[in-house]
């Protein structure tokens, strides 16, 4: 009886693991009468997210030496993608509001629409006030401690109008978080919000109790909020709104306040984002704060920022890497990056684009699951900012003329946000020449979305290979394209 139940267990589970097999392989991914549909967008050309050409595929078994290729392998898929998109902070608030109603559809169509722009539907926005802001403020009166005042009233004039607005373009549906660059002055070592400082032990409950306010707030306002981070930047000391937290400041932060008071007021859904910060010291924030268990059960994953090359050297893309292959349980987020150093002679440097299509390519590969830039807008002088701290966005409204400029760095994002959609499965891509880089998600719906990036200064002739089959494509000289199929 017992050989008959165990021959019988074994065979069920032949069955099991085969109807599993049988149900993932169902629908194969297949070149077989598949269009290949090229959007280009190029340096020193009119050709921006342009339809350029329409191919199809053909036997090549063996690609020779000479013949450069992208190889996708739709058979090894990776991260589950969920969506890329913008900063929408006081400073871009209030420079939309300064818009003509026929500039302001323009400019959300042109970000949040799938069609007529291209299609974000991620966006962080920040609790009370960033350098990217006409001035400090708070949500209370300087010295409650008791959170008695808190209103998000300041939030109503500019900020919360146009999030809805954005929401509303993008069909209903934005995932949506928040960042605080400080607490309130009276929390801190040195009194002040600019200038670093730490949070006071005294109010580490305080401070927990606030982002729930915030939440509960926004949320009132038709505003779902998906997450939160712990702290933007916490290792600079900035002239702005800054806040620092060692690791384990970090950590014991949010599994000893944070995460328990999220979860006591009924938003334990919500997602906690660490770190927050460059990529430079992101492994060991990451190593301090996933192995502590009753810290790393509160915390969805880290996000992290790009300017790491201010003290020289190049990006540390293999850092974010590092953190997916120590902790792959653990999402990786990239949460803000900008062009630094505004200066309106460099609207239409295209080095600038091209920085924001190597680092989501990059970032992409190493296992990052959501890119968001910075501002979504900004004015001629890249503010309002309150230190001087003016900085590139993809969009800038000239104030003077009403005029919108749209950068590379717009082009370059949308040849990945406009395409991949959420839900999307990286899949294995690789290149055969270091002038190419390169990354694919396949979408639901069965399309394969293929985004290639030409860094070098010659037109590029290659074949994108599918298995055996491939078509030859031509990339001009320092420029992107994004392949559909």
């Amino acid at each position: 009886m017992k050989k008959l139940t165990t021959t019988a267990l074994v065979l069920a589970t032949f069955f099991v693991f085969g109807q599993q097999k049988s149900k993932s392989q169902a629908h194969p991914f297949s070149t077989n009468g598949k269009t290949v549909t090229v959007y280009t967008t190029a340096e020193s050309t009119n050709l921006r997210l342009s339809k350029t050409e329409s191919l199809t595929f053909s036997e090549l078994a063996q690609p020779t030496e000479r013949q450069i290729c992208v190889f996708v392998n739709p058979d090894k898929t990776f991260q589950s993608f969920m969506g890329i998109g913008g900063a929408i902070t006081d400073a871009s608030a209030e420079v939309f509001a300064k818009l003509s109603k026929e500039k302001q559809e323009e400019l959300l169509n042109a970000y949040y629409n799938t069609e007529k722009g291209i299609g974000y539907n991620l966006m962080r926005t920040t609790i009370h006030s960033s350098d990217f802001s006409s001035g400090s403020y708070t949500y209370i009166d300087e010295g409650d401690t008791a959170l008695k005042t808190f209103s998000i009233e300041h939030d109503r004039k500019y900020k919360i109008p146009l999030i809805k607005k954005a929401i509303a373009t993008a069909g209903g549906k934005i995932t949506t978080y928040a960042t605080p660059w400080s607490p309130p002055a009276f929390m801190k070592s040195n009194k002040d919000m600019l200038k670093g400082g730490t949070l006071l032990p005294e109010f580490f409950q305080t401070w927990a109790t606030y982002y729930t306010k915030f939440v509960k707030a926004y949320e009132k306002e038709g505003i779902p909020i998906w997450g939160i981070s712990t702290e933007n930047e916490p290792m600079a000391v900035q002239t702005w709104e800054s806040c620092v937290y060692t690791a384990e400041a970090e950590r014991d932060f949010v599994k000893n306040y944070l995460g328990p008071t999220m979860k006591k007021e009924g938003l334990g859904d919500k997602k906690i984002i660490a770190w927050d910060h460059n990529r430079d010291l992101m492994v060991q924030r990451a190593n301090i704060v996933f192995s502590d268990p009753e810290a790393s059960k509160y915390i969805w994953g880290m996000g992290f920022h790009w300017y790491e090359t201010w003290a020289g050297g190049h990006p540390m893309f293999e850092n974010v890497a590092r953190v997916h292959e120590a902790y792959p349980d653990k999402n990786l987020m990239f949460t803000e990056g900008c062009v630094e150093k505004f200066d309106a002679k460099n609207y239409q440097l295209w080095a600038n684009g091209e920085r924001y299509g190597t680092s989501m390519i990059h970032d992409f590969n190493n296992g990052t699951v959501a890119w968001t830039d910075w501002n979504i807008l900004l004015d001629e002088n890249g503010g309002p900012n309150h230190v001087g701290n003016f900085c590139f966005a993809p969009v800038h409204a000239d104030s003077k003329t009403g005029e919108l400029i749209y950068t590379p760095s717009y082009y370059y994002i949308g040849h990945f946000s406009k395409f991949i959609r959420p839900e999307a499965k990286r899949v294995s891509t690789a290149v055969s020449r270091s002038s190419l880089l390169s990354t694919s998600f396949l979408n639901k719906d069965g399309k394969m979305v293929t985004v290639v990036m030409n860094q070098s200064d010659v037109t590029v002739q290659y074949n994108l290979c599918v298995g055996t089959q491939a078509t030859e494509i031509s990339i001009l000289p320092n420029s992107i394209q994004t392949l559909v199929y």
